[in-house]
């Protein structure tokens, strides 16, 4: 049986935007593909768009690292 971890990802984690602004879609595919290049997997994702700025709250697993 496969163990897995979790992890809480939000936008709040990638450098850019500020504080009355979301992030734009290439920093959001940026970290989303750093993600699942250190083998994470998003199993769950809440987007929230204002005037084409990126806003988010998920979780994310991947295979528990021995």
């Amino acid at each position: 049986m496969s163990a897995w971890e979790y992890m809480i990802i939000d936008s709040k984690d990638i450098a850019g935007g500020g504080i009355f602004k979301g992030k734009d879609r290439s920093e959001v595919d940026q970290y989303l593909n750093k993600l699942g290049a250190d083998g994470w997997e998003i199993i769950n994702i809440d987007f929230r768009e204002l005037e084409h700025r990126f806003d988010f709250t998920g979780v994310a697993k991947r295979a528990k690292l021995s």
